[in-house]
Parts: C-alpha cells; structure tokens; sequence
C-alpha cells in the first residue's frame, strides 16, 4: 500500500504573494501639466515675496497711524501740542518715506507744497493743512472743527502720500 502523505496543518501555506502595483507618483506625467505646475508655484512664490515686500515697504505707515491713533486717544490735549504732535508726526513720516536730503531742509510754505504735491492736493498749503506751519504763531488756540479736520487730512497724507 501507498504511504499515506503527511496532512498539512496550514492551509496558506502553499498560496504565492500577489505582486503589488507601483506606487503613484503625485508629479504630473504630461509634460504641459508639469510646466503649468512649475508655472503655478512660480506666480505665488511672486506673489508672496511682493505681498512681504510691500508690507515691509508700508511698516513706517502702520506705525505711523498707530502714532496718530495714540494722539487722538491722548486725553484732550492743548491745541499748540496737538499741533506739534502733528507736525513732528508727519516730519518723521516724510523722513521715513523719502530721501532726507529731500525733505528735511524744507520749512514753511516749501514744506507745505512738499506735503501737497506728494498727496496730489492742496489742502496743505491752500487748506487746514497751513495749520501745521502757522499754528504755533496763531494768537488764538485753533478750533476744535479745524483740528479734528487736520488730523483727518493728516490720516489721508499717510494712507495715499506716494514716494
């Protein structure tokens, strides 16, 4: 008789592995879809540098309407040192935004036509705006209505002076 042959206990013991497949690689096969993808990448690397760089090319403007802010906060202050804060506000903001052999001789109406045609108004040298040059000689306190409208003018020349 035949030899009865050893029963096997493990029944997966003979199965063979299935091959995988490769893996899917997440760069794009087409050429076209690589170039527009290297495309994509390069405008918003573009675009990120130019949003830092205008940022930090504004910085002396958030600082200085935080300044402004912190003056109109300041507890009801006398008009003549209002007046100073403004001027001295917008000198350091002149100086920051443009060359200082530029802005920092100027003086009385020089000055004001400076502040006016960096705006594109007139308000500085034909409005309130006068108020920073002739305000401290004045032999009357300015009024409320002329300050609150120069420090509107003031807040306007720091959002939209151009260099």
């Amino acid at each position: 008789m035949a030899e009865a042959q050893p029963a096997n206990d493990d029944p997966v013991a003979g199965l063979i592995d299935i091959p995988l497949p490769r893996e899917v690689s997440l760069w794009p096969q087409t050429w076209e879809a690589r170039i527009a993808t290297i495309l994509v990448l390069g405008f918003a690397i573009a675009l990120v540098w130019r949003v830092v760089h205008v940022r930090r090319a504004n910085r002396y403007r958030r600082a200085a309407l935080a300044e402004l802010e912190a003056i109109g906060r300041a507890s009801s202050p006398a008009p003549t040192e209002l007046l100073a804060r403004l001027s001295l506000l917008v000198r350091r903001t002149a100086l920051a935004a443009f060359p200082r052999q530029q802005v920092a001789p100027l003086v009385g109406p020089a000055w004001l036509s400076f502040l006016d045609h960096s705006y594109g108004g007139r308000e500085f040298s034909e409005g309130v705006g006068r108020l920073l040059v002739t305000g401290p000689y004045r032999n009357g306190a300015p009024e409320d209505a002329e300050l609150a409208s120069l420090v509107a003018l003031v807040r306007r020349w720091i959002k939209v002076h151009h260099a």
